[in-house]
């Protein structure tokens, strides 16, 4: 092997134990910044308004830091996102250990982390692709997902238990692991953007191009769009378990347990991936999430929220084999230049459509019967499995020994323009 594959492959170690640490400090302050909000002011309505400080960077500034990954040196940027956060979570707990904490400073912190995670996602695209060949994107992708799933299931109770030791605790923790996030990143030595020439474009058209790419390419289109359409309905499903839970009258472990059940089926389903997709077609995959979503139907006919929470697992079995193809593929056929703005255009589509679902469930349990509102969410479920079955695109899927020649260059993705659009 030389030496440049030796290095690769060093540098895609040193990026996954930086992105598994931080992912976990992340979820581990998840429920510690609420349960810090109701032991300052003992308000659900101010735990509420941190929350969403903490999410609001992602709509505000996703696209806008899609540009700037694609215009200034990704690894910078990386580290500088994490330098904010570890120094915005270390005041934090340092105003907490010092017993001066104002409830002011803790949404300030929690928009400054959701500002440097936003930052940070739009160039962690270019850095997996400048480690990871082509061919391992899907892969690579997947195990993202499962590591995604098992700090998912693993941070929150790990946030809880440190909070109860100490209350700075968890935000130590979060400092830290992004501190060990920075650590890796500069041990790394591939660069994570091509050479690129000087483009003195306005910010309007360096996101239009962004878009244009996005758009005009008819796989990755369509596909922008079933799953990112997908996330009004799994948002919605797991809301509808709380609610439908503690209308039976469940504890509020219980109620926990549930939706911890889809978490785990998450990161069975990353190790069953590669599996998946040695069976399946990358068309076949594709469609096997959005068939499964149709299993809440099975809520019609046994109205129980055990039955829905049951209906819904294998679909998150699927979802991390989709996840793979979709953002393996999506990764690869980008230009480098392009795919800081191509993936933060994906994020915020998705951004735009997840809180929907959840509002639209809470609405419709508040005015019609749970059966009423669930076979809303099955009949949006088959429109997008009949659309992904239909479409010209999804059927002229590229295969997985296509993906060295998709490598985002120009001429693979000139010729991939001519497929047919939907």
């Amino acid at each position: 092997m030389t030496a440049v594959p030796l290095r690769r492959n060093r540098d895609f170690m040193l990026l996954q134990i930086g992105q598994l640490l931080s992912n976990a400090g992340t979820q581990s302050t998840s429920i510690a910044y609420p349960l810090l909000v109701l032991a300052v002011t003992h308000s659900s309505a101010k735990a509420g308004v941190v929350s969403f400080s903490r999410t609001l960077p992602w709509a505000l500034f996703a696209l806008s830091a899609g540009v700037a990954a694609d215009r200034w040196n990704r690894k910078r940027l990386m580290i500088g996102a994490d330098g904010a956060r570890v120094l915005a979570i270390g005041g934090l707990a340092a105003t907490i250990l010092l017993h001066r904490i104002a409830f002011w400073a803790i949404p300030v912190v929690a928009f400054v982390e959701g500002s440097g995670a936003a930052l940070f996602s739009a160039a962690q695209a270019g850095a997996m692709r400048a480690v990871v060949p082509a061919r391992q994107l899907p892969a690579a992708a997947g195990a993202q997902t499962g590591r995604q799933a098992a700090v998912g299931l693993a941070g929150p109770p790990l946030g809880g238990a440190l909070f109860g030791l100490a209350r700075a605790l968890p935000f130590l923790v979060d400092g830290a692991s992004y501190a060990f996030s920075i650590v890796s990143l500069l041990a790394m030595r591939t660069p994570f953007q091509e050479q690129r020439e000087p483009d003195g474009s306005s910010l309007r058209s360096r996101l239009a191009e962004g878009i244009r790419f996005l758009w005009g390419h008819p796989f990755l289109r369509t596909c922008a769009l079933l799953f990112g359409l997908s996330n009004f309905v799994g948002p919605g499903l797991l809301l509808a378990i709380v609610v439908l839970g503690e209308r039976r009258g469940l504890s509020g472990g219980e109620v926990g347990a549930l939706v911890a059940a889809f978490g785990a089926c998450l990161l069975l389903g990353s190790l069953l991936s590669p599996l998946v997709r040695r069976l399946l077609s990358v068309r076949g995959v594709l469609l096997l999430e959005l068939w499964t979503w149709l299993g809440c139907a099975l809520f019609l006919v046994w109205p129980n929220v055990y039955a829905l929470t049951a209906s819904i697992l294998p679909t998150a079995l699927a979802i991390p084999s989709t996840n793979s193809v979709v953002h393996g593929y999506r990764i690869a056929m980008t230009p480098d230049r392009l795919i800081g703005r191509v993936e933060s255009m994906w994020s915020t589509i998705s951004l735009l459509i997840a809180p929907l679902g959840p509002l639209a469930a809470g609405i419709l349990l508040g005015a019609v019967s749970a059966r009423a509102t669930i076979a809303v969410f099955a009949a949006f479920g088959l429109l997008l499995a009949v659309w992904g079955t239909l479409s010209p695109s999804i059927r002229a899927a590229p295969g997985l020994d296509e993906l060295d020649g998709l490598a985002g260059g120009e001429t693979s993705i000139a010729s991939t323009r001519t497929a047919p659009s939907d």
